[in-house]
Order: C-alpha cells, then sequence, then structure tokens
C-alpha cells in the first residue's frame, strides 16, 4: 500500500482474559460499522492465560485443573489456531472493516502484508525478524511439525522467525463484516509454564514436543539479552506498523459505547461456559 492510511491507536494496558478478549470483538464491530477508524490495539494480561483457539477442544488439549491449581486464566478466542499462554509478551489486535484492503485479501495476502509491521517493530527492537512464508513445500517441510496444542511449534502461512525460530504467533478471523488479527509478540518465555497445563497422551509424548518447541520458538530476551519493558514494545511495534504499513497513527481512547459493549459481551460471553468450553 503506497499511500498514507489512517488508523487509530489504542494502548489499553492490563486486563482480564475475558475483558481483552471482549474488547477485541466489540472494536471490530463498531470498526466494521464505520463508527470508529481502523485500529491497532497494544495490550497485555493480569495473569497468565492459555487463550484456545475457536475450534480447539478443551477437553482433550488442556488440563484445566492444571489451569486452576496455577491460578492461570483460561478464555476462548473467537479466532482460530491452537493454545497459547500469555504471559510475558505484548499483544496485538488490527481491527478494519470489510471493504478495507486488507480485508478484501485473502487470508494468506493479508498476514503477509501484516506481517511487514509486526516486522519492523522487532528489527525496532534490535531483533532481526523475517517474513517466512510457508507457500512452497521446500519451505513447509523445513518448517514441519509434529504437531501439539501449543500455538508456537511451528510458524504458519506468513510468520515472523529469528534465526529459523518463531518470535510472533498470530490468528485472523473475519467476522461481523470486518477482520480482526490478533497475536501475541513473545518479549520473555518460559515453555514449563504452557506444557504443564496441555494434556498429551504419554509423558514420552509431552517430551517429545517440548523439545520441539524449544528448537521452534524464541524470545526478544533471548535473543538480546535485555528485558524490554512493555512500554518499550508497544512504542516499538507502533512505529514498526506505521513505518512497515504506510500508516499514520493517531493515539486515541476507547468510545463509550465500545467499553459498554465489551462489557457485555465479556459477562454474556467470554465469561461462560457455554463458550469457553463449547468444544
Amino acid at each position: 500500500m503506497g499511500q498514507i492510511d489512517h488508523f487509530r491507536l489504542l494502548d489499553t494496558g492490563i486486563h482480564s482474559a475475558e475483558y481483552n478478549m471482549a474488547l477485541d470483538e466489540a472494536i471490530l464491530m463498531h470498526v466494521a460499522r464505520g463508527d470508529i477508524p481502523p485500529t491497532i490495539r497494544f495490550y497485555a494480561w493480569d495473569r497468565p492465560t492459555v487463550s484456545v483457539g475457536y475450534f480447539q477442544r478443551i477437553d482433550r488439549d488442556v488440563d484445566r485443573e492444571r489451569v486452576r491449581a496455577r491460578n492461570f486464566s483460561l478464555v476462548r478466542r473467537m479466532t482460530g489456531g491452537r493454545a497459547v499462554l500469555h504471559d510475558k509478551e505484548v499483544t496485538y489486535s488490527v481491527i478494519v472493516p470489510g471493504n478495507h484492503p486488507y480485508a478484501k485479501a485473502s487470508v494468506i495476502e493479508s498476514y503477509r502484508q501484516l506481517s511487514l509491521g509486526l516486522c519492523e517493530g522487532f528489527i525496532a527492537l534490535g531483533v532481526q525478524a523475517e517474513v517466512v512464508s510457508l507457500a512452497d513445500e521446500s519451505e513447509r517441510t523445513k518448517y514441519s511439525t509434529l504437531g501439539s496444542a501449543a500455538c508456537f511449534d511451528s510458524p504458519s502461512w506468513y510468520e515472523l522467525v529469528v534465526e529459523g525460530k518463531k518470535i510472533a504467533g498470530s490468528a485472523q478471523v473475519r467476522a461481523h463484516n470486518g477482520l480482526l488479527q490478533h497475536g501475541s509478540l513473545l518479549l520473555d518465555l518460559n515453555p514449563d509454564d504452557l506444557f504443564d497445563v496441555l494434556t498429551f497422551r504419554s509423558e514420552k509424548e509431552r517430551e517429545r514436543v517440548r523439545k520441539e518447541f524449544d528448537e521452534r520458538a524464541i524470545s526478544v530476551r533471548q535473543l538480546t539479552s535485555r528485558n524490554i519493558s512493555y512500554q518499550e514494545a508497544v512504542d516499538a511495534f507502533a512505529s514498526g506498523f506505521a513505518r512497515g504499513l504506510h500508516l499514520e497513527l493517531s493515539p486515541m481512547t476507547l468510545t463509550e459505547q465500545e467499553e459498554k459493549d465489551a462489557v457485555q459481551l465479556m459477562h454474556e460471553k467470554y465469561m461462560s461456559d457455554s463458550w469457553n468450553l463449547r468444544r
């Protein structure tokens, strides 16, 4: 996109898992209706949270007893993909109406375009990330995986990798006549926390998948030996999106109606077993 595109920039800070997911959906609804501009949002979580993909089976993939024992949150996303442990990260969402070029592009192409902004954000933090395409068979073979319930064990069609390891995980949905892509930007990584709450058919399988995970995922701290603060990361990725996607970002706040709708969605949907345990 050669010309400058105007987006709203939100930094909503730390909230509960249920509110974070509800707010992404509430913003999507209002952006799609044209009430507010296309939006890039950054946020964090009030405690470690396992988010599972829309199509994922919790009873098969997640040990809910272990989640409770560790005082983690558990929530289902409206996007697809596998389980993610949100903890030492910055989470982003990009939300556009259905008539925006990102939404009119194919899923694969929109991933590619948005990855350019993420890549610039990592570069701003001193991490030489690159956008990897799995469109050809040789790259798919290179990044093939045994498969597990965990999101970060292999890149998707277009992902951010450093030295062959995944450093960001994203998921996308087209709903409410708009597009939402959100994802985790790993500032630090403790796989023990994630693998403690996932279920496996045997300990041997757990160990095998854990070993593969270590070979597939990496964090900013591991690459730079720096503890990047939330604010430093938000600033870097905001500038990265602006530079990589040719955006003009206008810092704004939530509208009163967005907040109201988010609270309603939180109580009626994201806090309910009928949503979170639906599969």
